[in-house]
């Protein structure tokens, strides 16, 4: 039997599709909200009325510049995101900042409330945050990140920023849905170099240090230096653009300006040689190959047959009768049996 229960609130609650579409493309935020809400739901029905929708308003997307921000606990990403996003609105873009939270073990809800932290950003006219639970999506990127950018895009917002929870592998993620990659840091705290991976400093396209004010403005300074030494180390990026390293005080304004007009450079040099396009490609297909894995990963788990089989199989491991990887192959086996059938 199905869970008829679970649907008919949600059901009679949301609005209806052309509802959605006509509110997205007229720039009503309560809409936007209501449609990030729904490609966010489990719920079959939802999924199947959010993946119309984000059909319907593809035409109407890809104009935008998406920027991914991430950083280490404690580089003030909040306090940026803010004067950087004020920066911008005064300039007449509209800007949406959709800010990944980590997640309560128990209630699964977001724990930081980005909105909580850019109270001035949040009423501005020009700006929309929505601050978005993490849940169990591998390294604290939402499941439905992609989607929620093209119904930002679809409601007429310029600038797209997606803020990661600065966890590790929610960068590689973030990186594969945003054309310009923001990496910020701290001056003056120990060895800049120790604490952040290689790999994330070769996938960043530009690198502000933060909170360069005050007696922390020299320590900025040299790590600004180190910095840039340490990008000649490394390979060219595949874009041929050249990673910039900024120093920025959002109290005192400092670098703000800086920091919009290197990702409006990097814009224009990587339109020009055809790098923005092919990578935008390069991420739909990555966007493909990753909705497979999760429609077929939920197709397994939610198969009653198959649950059975999978409670089976974790007592067997439990009582050392068969190891992981034989007991996935024959319930994989089982399932693709059982569609065969």
């Amino acid at each position: 039997m199905g869970s008829p229960t679970r649907d008919t609130p949600q059901s009679t609650s949301r609005l209806s599709f052309d509802a959605f579409v006509k509110g997205i493309l007229a720039r009503d935020r309560t809409v936007l909200s209501r449609a990030i809400t729904l490609v966010e739901s489990q719920l079959p029905s939802d999924r199947q009325l959010a993946e119309q929708l984000v059909d319907e308003i593809l035409p109407h997307t890809g104009k935008s510049i998406r920027i991914g921000i991430t950083g280490i606990p404690g580089v003030g990403k909040s306090t940026f995101i803010e004067a950087f996003g004020k920066h911008l609105t005064a300039l007449g873009k509209r800007l949406a900042v959709l800010a990944i939270d980590p997640s309560s073990q128990k209630t699964k809800g977001s724990i930081l409330g980005d909105k909580t932290r850019m109270n001035d950003l949040s009423k501005d006219d020009n700006a929309f945050i929505r601050p978005t639970s993490a849940g169990e999506s591998l390294g604290g990127v939402a499941n439905y990140t992609r989607e929620a950018i093209l119904l930002c895009e679809a409601a007429g917002f310029d600038v797209i920023i997606v803020e990661t929870v600065g966890v590790g592998q929610s960068e590689s993620q973030v990186r594969n849905m945003v054309d310009f990659f923001l990496l910020l840091m701290l001056g003056g705290a120990g060895d800049e170099l120790q604490g952040i991976k290689k790999g994330i400093m070769e996938m960043a396209d530009g690198i502000v240090i933060t909170k360069a004010d005050g007696d922390n403005l020299k320590r900025s300074t040299q790590a600004q230096s180190d910095f840039k030494h340490a990008l000649h180390l490394f390979q060219p990026p595949e874009s041929g653009w050249t990673t910039k390293v900024l120093i920025s005080s959002a109290i005192e304004h400092r670098g703000i300006d800086e920091t919009w007009s290197m990702i409006e450079d990097f814009r224009s040099f990587t339109l020009r040689n055809g790098f923005l396009e092919s990578q935008r490609d390069d991420q739909n297909k990555t966007w493909f190959h990753s909705s497979i894995n999760n429609l077929l990963r939920s197709e397994i788990f939610n198969h009653k047959s198959i649950q059975q089989k999978i409670k089976e199989m974790e007592q067997k491991i439990e009582s050392g009768e068969i190891h992981p990887g034989a007991a996935a192959r024959l319930v994989v086996n089982d399932f693709l049996n059982l569609m065969a059938s």
